[in-house]
């Protein structure tokens, strides 16, 4: 072990080191409007509006096993998204999987992500307005290689997290690629030596920097609920579903930091991150300030049921 470093700290570096042998050892292949491409080859438009404008949305799926999690839940998504922008969808299903599939062996990638992003494209110059109909969307999808995504190690102490104020746009349900703040609330995380930033806004939480945000208190799960203030995830969808399943009882409602600080336990949902354990929120400990059982479950349960479902 180097000096200095903890598991969970050393799971990062090595993360970090697979992602730079990666670009030492072989080129990663992308995708760039149906062209399969050298990362180094691979370009897009200076007025491209996703550049420009961050007129664009993502989805990110995670790949476990050579196999994608809830790709499904992820297209609908990404559609619905579109749909919200009034930006045409470039890629039918079937295209949007091939592509997927086509990267996940190109590169292959046992466990990691791939990211889709598809912007409104380039209209010829920059202009606020909307481009012409029939200009081409964007379409960018790229692999990241993380071995051992399923076993960070922690999942098992747990995310320490700062509460901050949310100064995001009002449209959070659509998943865009405007994420300077969400960064800037990650930098402040970091900065305070912690993992994550909850986001508060008229004194109740939001949702973390690119996750939901969830306390136990007396048995219950507790999650705000669905709306334009938060990304409709689609952990958290699969998530909610397996606990009814298991029973558990779920309360889809607002909370505080104040409420989150006096509960059982916390955690988060992710397609990254899964299942995460909160142990901390602004210094105070969760519950014990040890990872509790009912975000231990869900994680196995997550894990087991999406392998199994998994493309």
């Amino acid at each position: 072990m180097v000096a200095g470093l903890d598991d969970a700290a050393l799971w990062a570096q090595d993360h970090a080191d697979a992602r730079g042998n990666q670009g030492d050892i072989m080129t990663r292949t992308v995708y760039v409007n149906g062209d399969y491409l050298p990362e180094d080859q691979a370009t897009v438009s200076i007025f491209d509006r996703g550049f420009l404008m961050a007129d664009g949305v993502y989805e990110v799926v995670s790949v476990l096993d050579g196999k994608l999690l809830d790709f499904e839940g992820h297209l609908v998504r990404l559609k619905r998204s579109l749909n919200e922008l009034a930006m045409d969808n470039p890629l039918s299903d079937d295209d949007y999987l091939a592509a997927f599939r086509g990267l996940v062996e190109r590169n292959a990638l046992a466990d990691g992500l791939v990211y889709l992003q598809v912007t409104r494209g380039n209209p010829g110059d920059r202009d606020f307005a909307y481009p012409a109909a029939g200009t081409r969307p964007t379409v960018v999808m790229f692999t990241q290689a993380k071995p051992g995504l399923a076993d960070n190690p922690a999942a098992q102490t747990g995310w320490r997290v700062i509460s901050i104020e949310d100064q995001r746009w009002s449209r959070r349900d659509i998943k865009t690629v405007q994420l300077l703040y969400p960064s800037m609330a990650k930098m402040e995380a970091k900065a305070q030596g912690v993992d994550d930033a909850w986001m508060v806004e008229d004194g109740v939480v939001t949702e973390g920097t690119s996750n939901n945000a969830y306390i136990v208190r007396n048995g219950a799960i507790v999650t705000r609920a669905l709306s334009n203030d938060i990304l409709h995830g689609i952990t958290r969808a699969a998530v909610l579903r397996f606990a009814a399943e298991a029973q558990m009882q779920v309360e889809e409602r607002s909370f505080t930091i104040a409420e989150a600080q006096a509960a059982d336990e916390a955690f988060i949902t992710s397609a990254s991150a899964f299942v995460m354990p909160v142990v901390e929120i602004d210094g105070a400990a969760i519950g014990t300030g040890q990872v509790g059982p009912v975000a231990r479950r869900l994680r196995e349960i997550y894990l087991e049921e999406s392998r199994k479902a998994a493309i």
